[in-house]
């Protein structure tokens, strides 16, 4: 029997006001659960050459994304759409979804009597692919249009299963199989993988991708400074990990991964392409540029009070410190290396796919004194932290971490020796097993710039390495910085990466 809601009837007609938007699914919003699924309201006239459209939501969301504060379904509607949405399980990784998805697929394809067209927000298209590719959803299936969507991977998911991390994205419910499958090492496997499939290019795709991240200290506004140093973004997932070599890339604009699914924003734009008849990539994937080390980063959990530490290099731009927590309660004084107190920190509710729910306290300060820093920190009781510090310096662009090798991974740190000196590096690897994804192993260990490590013996399993880096530059000041890169290993021992 098909799961959806009873739409607009002639009872809700009576009571509902005559300016009650077009679409409204009755009395209640649906439940949210799982598997379920809900058709709009017919158009007054229905188009029999307008394909359906379903609507797909992403991590952390439901069906009611698409008209809650949104205005996707009624611009649909208003355009001579039909349309259904499905709901998902919010905190699970791509295969249980797909799955699922292309179940659903099947009844939805029954109810309109013809192929429908999908329409993805963020880790909705992994999850929509999964299902044509994987469990042959195709045959229901005209074309897929994906918003944001995170096709190689989101850093941000890297860095809530790092070390140090780990403990916030725990504690706040966020270190799940959606995150975990959303890392760059296990995506890679996944491209490969997937984009070896025969098939793969029976429907055509078609992509957008964001540059915008919201108000400055908004909730967007951290993940978007994180994520710079990986490439343009939109405050969850880069432009280079929303694009595909044979989808047709419709546009990338100045779309927050919020903005980017709302109807004023982009329906427009993919209206066109809902009916093509035709399908050619326009797509060049560039290369991926070297990352920059622009952040460092510690966390863990305390009791009462912690004081943090970090130093600052010379000739630094900027700053922006940015303390995430799990309780709204923190109490923040930032010292300077000359003791001078900063307590002017903006607080927000983290609204963003990795820390969703947590609280951010930041502070930007325009060229700070060099020299180490502390911020110490009071709350009434337990607390998980996250302390993140971006950098604006020249001396980025000279530190990087490397992972190369196709069976046996090779760590090796690189440096500009001409920028910096005396360079050391505490490297963990934690290692996740997808059998039991709450337990992970870790260890540490030292090792110096520009010196490889081989990672021998690994077995299968998603790898999270952190690397934390000390060092001087030329002129003898220290700096810190914070790298975080995953592999994935498979039964045979392949060593993917992005």
């Amino acid at each position: 029997m098909r799961e959806r809601i009873i739409i607009l009837g002639l009872f809700l007609v009576m009571v509902w006001p005559l300016e009650t938007w077009a679409g409204s699914f009755g009395k209640d919003d649906p439940s949210g659960v799982p598997g379920q699924w809900y058709v709009g309201e017919d158009p007054a006239e229905i188009d029999d050459s307008k394909t359906p459209i379903v609507f797909i939501h992403g991590l952390n969301s439901s069906s009611a994304t698409w008209w809650n504060e949104n205005d996707m379904y009624e611009t649909a509607y208003t355009n001579g759409y039909q349309t259904a949405f499905i709901d998902l399980y919010p905190d699970k990784n791509m295969w249980s979804n797909g799955e699922m998805l292309a179940e659903k697929l099947g009844e939805i394809y029954e109810h309109f009597g013809k192929k429908v067209v999908l329409a993805a927000h963020s880790k909705g298209g992994v999850d929509a692919q999964t299902a044509l590719i994987y469990f042959d959803a195709d045959e229901y299936v005209e074309r897929m249009i994906t918003l944001s969507s995170p096709h190689h991977g989101s850093e941000l998911a890297d860095l809530a299963h790092s070390e140090g991390a780990s403990w916030l994205a725990d504690i706040i419910g966020n270190k799940n199989e959606a995150t975990q499958s959303l890392q760059t090492g296990y995506m890679a496997y996944f491209r490969d993988m997937t984009d070896r499939e025969h098939g793969i290019e029976n429907t055509p795709m078609y992509t957008f991708g964001g540059t915008g991240w919201g108000p400055m200290w908004g909730s967007l506004f951290w993940g978007g400074l994180y994520l710079s140093q990986y490439g343009s973004n939109d405050g969850a997932v880069t432009v280079s990990s929303s694009r595909l070599p044979y989808a047709e890339e419709i546009m990338i604009d100045d779309w927050t991964h919020y903005t980017i699914k709302e109807g004023n924003a982009t329906f427009n734009l993919f209206q066109p392409y809902l009916q093509a008849s035709s399908f050619s990539s326009n797509v060049q994937m560039e290369s991926l540029s070297p990352h920059t080390a622009a952040t460092f980063h510690s966390g863990g959990k305390f009791k009462r009070q912690k004081t943090e530490t970090f130093h600052i290099e010379e000739n630094v731009e900027s700053v922006t410190i940015q303390w995430t927590s799990s309780s709204p309660t923190s109490d923040l004084t930032l010292f300077s290396p000359k003791g001078k107190q900063f307590d002017q920190f903006h607080t927000s509710r983290d609204q963003s796919s990795y820390f969703h729910g947590a609280y951010n306290h930041t502070m930007a300060i325009e060229k700070p004194l060099h020299g180490l820093w502390r911020i110490q920190a009071h709350t009434a009781d337990t607390e998980a932290y996250l302390l993140n510090v971006h950098f604006q310096s020249d001396i980025n662009e000279n530190i990087n971490l490397k992972v190369n090798g196709k069976n046996n991974p090779q760590v090796r740190l690189h440096t500009g020796k001409d920028t910096v000196e005396n360079v050391r590096t505490t490297l963990t690897l934690g290692h996740e097993s997808f059998k039991k994804p709450d337990k992970v192993k870790s260890s540490s260990r030292d090792m110096a710039a520009d010196r490889t490590i081989f990672l021998k013996g690994l077995e299968q399993g998603l790898y999270n390495i952190t690397a934390q880096v000390r060092g001087e530059t030329q002129k003898g000041n220290k700096f810190n910085r914070s790298i975080v890169r995953t592999i994935y290993i498979d039964d045979k021992g392949n060593v993917y990466k992005r």
